[in-house]
Parts: C-alpha cells; sequence; structure tokens
C-alpha cells in the first residue's frame, strides 16, 4: 500500500502530492520521497540532483525552465516557511498550452508539486523567510536555461505580492514575454 497520495491539478503530469506525516511528543517523521511508492502510482522519475534555496519575504524567483535535450522534472517541496509556487505550460501540444497553475505551500502543510518537463517554475516567498528543497530528473546545464516574465499579463498569475515589495533579480525582469520566448517543448 502506498503511503503517497496524488492530486490531480488539471494539466498532463503535474501533480500535487502529499505524504503522510506521524506526530508525537518528540516532535515529528515524514518519509517525502520513495521511489517505489512512486513508481506504483505510475511516476518512474530518476532523480539525479537536488537543489535547496533560501529566500526572503517578497523574493520572487521565477519563470525559470531548462530547454531540452537537458529538460529537467522537478520535485518540489517547502522545509520552512510559506511559498506560493508557480507553474507555466510550455508544452506546445498539450491543451494547457500557456496557462498557469499555483500552489500555496508550506513546511506545516506536508504538500509537494512534481513539476514535469516542459514547464516553466518559479515561487514566492510569503512568510518572512522560506526554504525550499526541490529535486531533478538532470543535471543543470547554463546553456539550456530559459525563461518567461513573471508580469506577463497573458499569464494572469496573481503573485499575491506588490510588484514594488517584490524582491526579483535583474535577470529575472529580463526575461520575455511568453510569446517571445524561446523553448523546444
Amino acid at each position: 500500500m502506498s503511503r503517497v497520495k496524488l492530486r490531480e491539478t488539471g494539466f498532463d503530469d503535474l501533480y500535487i502530492i502529499e505524504t503522510q506525516k506521524f506526530g508525537d511528543s518528540r516532535g515529528y517523521f515524514s518519509e517525502v520521497y520513495n521511489y517505489r511508492d512512486l513508481k506504483s502510482l505510475g511516476i518512474d522519475i530518476q532523480f539525479v540532483q537536488d537543489n535547496q534555496s533560501r529566500s526572503s519575504f517578497g523574493v520572487m524567483r521565477g519563470l525559470h525552465f531548462q530547454n531540452a535535450p537537458y529538460a529537467q522534472t522537478k520535485l518540489v517541496r517547502v522545509l520552512s516557511g510559506t511559498i506560493l509556487d508557480v507553474v507555466v505550460d510550455l508544452r506546445k501540444n498539450k491543451k494547457t498550452f500557456g496557462q498557469s497553475f499555483q500552489l500555496e505551500m508550506s513546511a506545516e502543510h506536508n504538500t509537494q508539486i512534481l513539476v514535469p518537463r516542459g514547464f516553466a517554475h518559479g515561487f514566492i516567498v510569503l512568510s518572512d523567510s522560506a526554504e525550499l528543497l526541490y529535486k531533478t530528473d538532470e543535471f543543470h546545464y547554463p546553456e539550456c536555461e530559459g525563461g518567461i516574465l513573471f508580469s506577463d499579463r497573458a499569464l494572469k498569475i496573481d503573485w499575491r505580492i506588490s510588484p514594488e515589495k517584490m524582491i526579483i533579480s535583474e535577470r529575472d525582469k529580463k526575461h520575455p514575454l511568453l510569446k517571445d520566448a524561446v523553448f523546444n517543448f
């Protein structure tokens, strides 16, 4: 019996993953990743790299992707704090192409999001600070990096924080609009 639950999102291959948390007066224990459990649910992905980031309130990172042949699937979870996680479907052959999906995530909720290849990914920190851990099924290749402008009106993303309170890298401010971006999904 699997200790993992998958929730559908309305996007092919984009899942919210819920794992069990067992707690008592000492604290809690949670098995947050188990290859066998995910495989039993039809997700057969071999992850090769873990990335961790810590950011303060208002930091917005994204919307990033890595083009083929080194496109990445990501399994994202929050270690501390609260974020709004946002993805945009860049797969031209899908009915959800160009649409965004967002999910508020925190360490307390014990949820993860499985972001398949062909999506741009980003997040904004809603709490004082937040720490994220995400697995990827492909290594990072800077020459394959790409991005979509976070404020592209065509994406209809409500980041929940006004732009003047956001902390955004110069690189992320210069990404192209979706209609002008170069990607190969």
